[in-house]
């Protein structure tokens, strides 16, 4: 497949009730393996993909290194691959769109792109978030490229207090109906993991929601009953590896 034949398959990818699960990757290498497993698509993970070099989550990594990364994946494994882009390294409408042509040019099909202010606390208003969007969707039609933007919501990761998710989910349906509006492809809320408050919004939004995968969340075939269209798992894998390798590596120290 070219570019735009995987980015419309990645598209295809996501039905609710039938969700795409993507088990977040943060190089070449682990994007073999997990393709050699079975996987439709890739994606990769921010928080996995600094730490792997060296880096803290928050856009610590520099974009030139990540554009690389996604590079070295696209030239060894032939899936559709997002990137987890943050917030495209730009406040602005017009830089977010120029660097996320970057990545387009080596291969990637999509993002996630939150609407958090990266550094900065709190998240954009609705409408600045969307003007984003916008942005980055006339940059790919102009490329001819069907590239899924999945546009995520911070609301609930930023709120620590569970008991508070419920009061959060009208303003959470607004945003992803801009977002739609707004060239979007999909909704991803992380950090919700109530059944009730997942199948409210997936009845509401426009867009396949996604959800990721974190203690107390549902399975992924409760997942699916509720409506999600795609299931992530964040940093999940990075951190599972990193134990298994500091536990054999400790076996071994331990016997010298």
């Amino acid at each position: 497949m070219n570019q735009s034949e995987k980015a419309k398959a990645f598209g295809a990818l996501h039905r609710k009730g039938d969700p795409v699960v993507l088990y977040n990757i943060w190089d070449a290498g682990t994007a073999k393996a997990v393709a050699d497993a079975g996987a439709k698509a890739l994606a990769t993970g921010s928080w996995s993909v600094a730490a792997a070099h060296g880096y803290a989550d928050g856009e610590k990594l520099p974009m030139s290194v990540l554009v690389e990364t996604a590079k070295s994946i696209t030239a060894v494994v032939d899936l559709p691959l997002s990137v987890d882009f943050e917030g495209a390294y730009s406040a602005e409408p017009e830089g977010a769109a120029a660097n996320v042509a970057k990545l387009v040019e080596v291969g990637a099909i999509g993002i996630n792109f939150e609407d958090q202010v990266v550094g900065g606390g709190g998240l954009y208003p609705a409408e600045r978030q969307a003007a984003r969007i916008r942005a980055i969707r006339a940059m790919a039609d102009g490329k001819g490229i069907p590239f899924f933007i999945n546009a995520r919501t911070d609301l609930f990761l930023a709120e620590s207090d569970l008991s508070k998710h419920a009061g959060l989910v009208d303003e959470a349906i607004e945003r992803g109906k801009a977002y739609a509006a707004a060239g979007g492809s999909g909704f991803f809320v992380p950090g919700l993991i109530d059944p009730a408050l997942i199948e409210k919004i997936c009845a509401a939004s426009p867009l396949p929601v996604n959800i990721m995968m974190r203690t107390g969340a549902p399975d992924v075939k409760t997942l699916a009953k509720l409506g999600v269209g795609r299931v992530s798992y964040g940093p999940g894998p990075y951190r599972s590896m990193m134990e298994k390798l500091k536990q054999e590596a400790a076996a071994i120290y331990s016997l010298l």
